[in-house]
């Protein structure tokens, strides 16, 4: 089903997107996108529940593997958004500044409860949210059976960078208005599954 109306002849009836599609290199891509998810850290990880509802809730980025493009966060393996992943394992993580600069990434996530993983990525951080059951086992430390880690494979990754300062900003929208021409204010780019393999190669 489409619910495209518009017969816009030889233009495009999308401007906004075609004068913002920036094609850097490959290198400049990624680098550019772990640079901003690494300032960012706090995203949302949206999953499908076992009754194929979709769900969001806020995530530290822990870690990145795959040469930067697959993101690892911190789970309480106890916690819903486990059974979530068990029904439907594609999820989509999204990143957002008070700039405007956005990240999306579709991928497939798995759960890692591997100890030496665990050890490695481990954060003292983790007490707080999983405080300690007075057992000497559910302590929140790095042994505490609970810990695991989401790796997501990225599969595609959108993003926007800022193509302008917050004045230029203003201004190309401002133009925008009074002439009628798109805001030229956003980098947006696209990683391609083919792409992230190469990149993953790299390593």
């Amino acid at each position: 089903m489409s619910y495209s109306n518009a017969d816009t002849g030889s233009k495009t009836a999308d401007p906004y997107t075609a004068k913002n599609k920036d094609e850097p290199t490959l290198d400049e891509k990624v680098k550019d996108f772990t640079t901003f998810i690494q300032k960012t850290k706090i995203c949302l990880l949206t999953t499908r529940t076992p009754e194929g509802k979709l769900a969001a809730r806020a995530m530290a980025l822990a870690a990145e593997e795959g040469n930067g493009v697959d993101l690892l966060f911190h789970t309480n393996t106890e916690s819903g958004k486990t059974d979530d992943l068990d029904a439907h394992s594609e999820v989509n993580v999204g990143f957002i500044n008070s700039s405007g600069e956005w990240a999306s990434i579709s991928g497939t996530a798995n759960i890692e409860t591997d100890r030496e993983k665990v050890r490695k990525y481990y954060s003292p951080s983790l007490k707080a949210w999983l405080g300690d059951l007075g057992d000497g086992k559910h302590d929140g430390g790095p042994e505490d059976p609970r810990i695991g880690i989401i790796k997501i494979k990225s599969n595609t990754i959108q993003y926007s960078a800022n193509g302008a300062t917050m004045v230029g900003q203003a201004f190309e929208v401002a133009k925008g208005m009074v002439t009628g021409q798109t805001a030229n204010v956003n980098k947006l780019r696209h990683i391609e599954e083919s792409e992230l393999q190469q990149w993953r190669s790299k390593a």
